[in-house]
């Protein structure tokens, strides 16, 4: 800028020289005191311009301003119109809204740049990965001084730790559920790689953008698996929507079995309980007469066993008492086959 207006001022202090003159008759030439003055007016007032002009800045919101004196510089952040020494102070102007570059495609036209996204998965399967960075310049003396390129310099880092963390994964992972995990990894990586670098440049983010196989057939084959996971995972949740509609009938049902199973326990616990203690009742019976109990127990017993047959009981030691069981009337005419009582 400085060189413009040392141009603008030796153009204008020349071409009012050149009309200040006049020629005589003869032709030489006459300088008239008048021109002169006015040559001198009118480069003071330029130069003055130019000093002026080249004191004063506009600086925007989203902008830092590096002033640099005599090799030093320092940082104006704020806003507004600004001064600064001519010839003296430099003025380098610094954005500070974020920034961004992509990494595997070209922001133009989307096209893939395969040097860049070409990327080998730990199983040894190639994939084509594209990034999107966003940084924002943290520290404008650094970022001028600190190095050459910071820009680059960035570029280089998120390539090596996208590389590195890509080769980590499988291309299942990358192509599908990993790609959150990877973001963070390789976000967390780079912003402890740029705190060592000293760059001035701070991440904002890193997107994975896209992530597929290079090869259409490969791609064909990927959407397939997915479709199929997709799927399964459908079949999945339709079985556990299913399990928990049937499941609390299914529990109804079992609590409704288990209330009849202690219902049938208790009432089988009572009746054991109490042929015990008709059992008990009835032994203490047999103790006080247990010959005539253990024969009438052992009567009831063949009337049981065999109902509707006589039983003869005979005397003690072959007396001539006998008793038949059951009892039948000695009264009752016995009946013929033809239905008539027998009378002879």
């Amino acid at each position: 800028m400085f060189f413009l207006i040392l141009i603008f001022l030796a153009a204008a202090g020349a071409a009012a020289f050149f009309f200040s003159r006049r020629t005589t008759v003869d032709g030489a030439p006459l300088i008239r005191l008048p021109g002169k003055k006015l040559v001198i007016a009118v480069l003071v007032i330029l130069l003055a311009g130019g000093i002026v002009f080249g004191s004063v800045y506009q600086l925007q919101e989203d902008e830092y301003a590096v002033i640099t004196t005599f090799g030093k510089p320092s940082v104006v952040s704020s806003s507004g119109l600004k001064f600064k020494i001519p010839l003296i102070q430099k003025k380098t102007i610094v954005s500070k809204a974020t920034q961004g570059f992509a990494i595997g495609y070209n922001l133009s036209n989307n096209a893939s740049i395969e040097d860049e996204s070409l990327m080998i998965s730990v199983d040894f399967n190639f994939v084509n990965v594209d990034f999107y960075v966003e940084y924002r310049i943290t520290d404008p003396v650094k970022y001028l001084y600190n190095s050459r390129e910071p820009v680059q310099i960035l570029k280089m880092i998120c390539q090596s730790y996208i590389r590195d963390t890509i080769g980590l994964y499988g291309v299942d992972d990358v192509i599908t559920t990993g790609k959150a995990e990877i973001q963070s990894s390789i976000r967390d990586k780079i912003t402890s790689r740029l705190e060592q670098e000293d760059l001035g440049i701070a991440l904002v983010n890193i997107a994975m953008q896209d992530a597929e196989p290079p090869t259409t057939e490969v791609q064909q084959a990927f959407k397939a698996v997915e479709t199929s996971k997709q799927e399964a995972e459908t079949a999945i949740n339709n079985a556990n929507k299913y399990a928990n509609e049937q499941l609390p009938a299914a529990k109804a049902n079992a609590d409704e079995i288990l209330q009849r199973a202690e219902a049938y326990k208790e009432s089988r616990i009572a009746e054991a309980e109490g042929q015990a203690s008709r059992f008990r009742e009835l032994y203490a019976e047999y103790a006080k007469y247990s010959e005539i109990t253990r024969q009438r127990l052992f009567y009831e017993t063949i009337a049981k066993v065999f109902p509707g047959m006589k039983v003869i009981i005979t005397g003690k030691d072959g007396g001539n008492l006998s008793t038949v069981l059951p009892l039948d009337s000695f009264t009752a005419p016995e009946t013929a086959p033809g239905g008539e009582a027998d009378n002879g």
